[in-house]
């Protein structure tokens, strides 16, 4: 029946990925290998050469077999964009991402489908408004935090530092601010010592890192996820529900409308503005959960890769210093910091595009077809004819491979070159922060804030440098719910005369 309706439909079969063993197990193997050995998106681009290699030609859709499940792969922006944008409404997030993650992060936007997503869109998307992302005050306030745990030492330089460290405190204190009200300054905590650093972020942070394990490696076990189940799962996702919680019932005590309308002029708090459309407990934890994630996770991820990166092409430093210098004056005497001029500062936006094209946060993902369905191309010798795609069916698309495709960005594909963003408007080849109806709402939320925190560094500093063997050996990469260098972005920088 398959069969038949295929052909009803001119569609043709893509190629299948070999040697894999009885039901794929050893596919499986290979992936949680890969995460071990923090390679988990180089084993993706060894798949794709390995299937050019097997037919002949460029191959970018393919079958694989997944503990007995035929799930398919794909690079092509041609089908990605059929399954966020043109047939949005035959693909779904589908049952095991939604109860792998569920399992966390509870009943919010990043894991539901149909009218349950829709809800939530609607409910979320009027607190993304540029007018309550564009919070600057609040954002140097961590900056300054952030400065000082980088004291500059009596040869001008700080130092060494893995900076990575203090983007990720630096992300969970601006992100529990605008969502909360109260940011848990980790960083002034940190800084103490005799506080010994917050207690109560430190558990919730190190709590939420071990749940996105478990579930990274439960996407890998498909409708099996529920396999991978340690004992200390249930501890993590206490910790972390009962941090939101707290904030939650605090909320939600703080009382009506009629009484914030008394209270006058407020600032603006997410969490507020979200207890005035539901005073469902259960429901604003979840969502407060699904927001933090990509709130401190994502911008943390991207400044991180950044820096890695300004690390290894000095003559990017120099290059971004001086347009942010031009455009924004020193960093005693910062001019016209704005979200309109941080967006329209060209080569700063042209360093941010390139680090999430290189490495993009979120480096892969994957919808499951509701009904039965297609893909505009993959099938056939010449790979060209539409592929059939029957209810049920996992297509996972590698968004790490599509950025490093030669035919799309260059025979320099791999290299790290800001430039080539002059003049760029890049398609469904560029997808960064997905696309269609599912597009990430926070996108600007994420931007602005690595905007600003990257224009204040490199005001304060002139130069970067790091020991010979920081930057010596495989690029390894952290892959949980996103991505981050799998190694410490371990630096030292210059203070700049003012």
């Amino acid at each position: 029946m398959i069969v038949a309706k295929a052909r009803q439909l001119n569609c043709q079969d893509a190629p299948w990925y070999p040697g894999l063993g009885p039901l794929g197990y050893k596919g499986v193997q290979q992936m949680l290998k890969a995460d071990k050995e923090q390679l988990f998106p180089n084993l993706l681009v060894e798949r794709q050469n390995n299937m050019g290699k097997l037919t002949g030609r460029q191959c970018l859709t393919y079958r694989v077999d997944n503990l007995g499940q035929t799930q398919y792969g794909t690079c092509d922006p041609k089908n990605v964009q059929h399954m966020l944008a043109h047939g949005f409404a035959d693909f779904d997030l589908g049952p095991a991402r939604r109860g792998n993650m569920m399992r966390t992060l509870g009943d919010g936007i990043f894991v539901q489908d149909g009218a349950a997503w829709e809800h939530s869109r609607a409910l979320l998307r009027p607190n993304f408004v540029r007018e309550q992302i564009s919070d600057l005050d609040m954002e140097e306030r961590h900056v300054q935090n952030l400065l000082k745990v980088l004291p500059v030492q009596s040869d001008g330089w700080t130092a060494e530092t893995n900076i990575q460290t203090l983007f990720f405190r630096l992300t969970i204190d601006a992100a529990t601010e605008f969502l909360f009200g109260d940011s848990v300054d980790s960083q002034i905590a940190e800084s103490n010592a005799v506080s010994g650093g917050n207690k109560d972020e430190l558990a919730f942070s190190q709590n939420f890192d071990n749940a996105q394990r478990v579930m990274a490696k439960g996407f890998r076990l498909a409708d099996l996820y529920w396999l991978y189940n340690p004992k200390s799962f249930k501890e993590n996702n206490r910790v972390v529900n009962n941090f939101v919680k707290h904030y939650v019932d605090l909320a939600l005590e703080k009382g009506s409308r009629e009484k914030k309308a008394e209270e006058g002029h407020r600032k603006y708090v997410f969490l507020e503005a979200l207890a005035e459309q539901t005073q469902d407990p259960v429901e604003l934890r979840a969502q407060l959960l699904n927001i933090l994630l990509a709130g401190r996770d994502t911008t943390a991820s991207l400044l991180s890769w950044l820096f890695h990166q300004l690390l290894r092409h000095p003559e990017v430093f120099e290059k971004l210093r001086s347009a942010i210098l031009d455009a924004f004056g020193s960093y005693d005497d910062p001019q016209d910091i704005t979200f309109a001029t941080l967006k329209g500062c060209q080569y700063l936006q042209a360093c941010l595009n390139e680090t999430n094209r290189l490495w993009p946060v979120v480096p892969g993902n994957a919808r499951r077809s509701n009904k039965d369905t297609t893909l505009p191309r993959g099938g056939g010798p010449d790979g060209q004819s539409p592929v059939f795609i029957p209810a049920g069916t996992d297509v996972n698309y590698s968004i790490f491979v599509m950025h490093r495709r030669k035919d799309l960005w260059g025979e320099d594909a791999e290299e790290f070159k800001p430039e080539r963003w002059a003049g760029r408007k890049p398609g469904w080849e560029y997808l960064p922060f997905n696309g269609g109806p599912r597009i990430c709402i926070g996108q600007q939320f994420a931007l602005t804030e690595a905007s600003y925190v990257t224009v204040r560094l490199l005001q304060r500093f002139d130069a970067i440098s790091a020991s010979a063997h920081e930057l010596e050996g495989t690029v390894t990469t952290n892959l949980t719910l996103t991505s981050c260098p799998g190694r410490p972005v371990t630096l030292k920088l210059r203070e700049a005369k003012q």
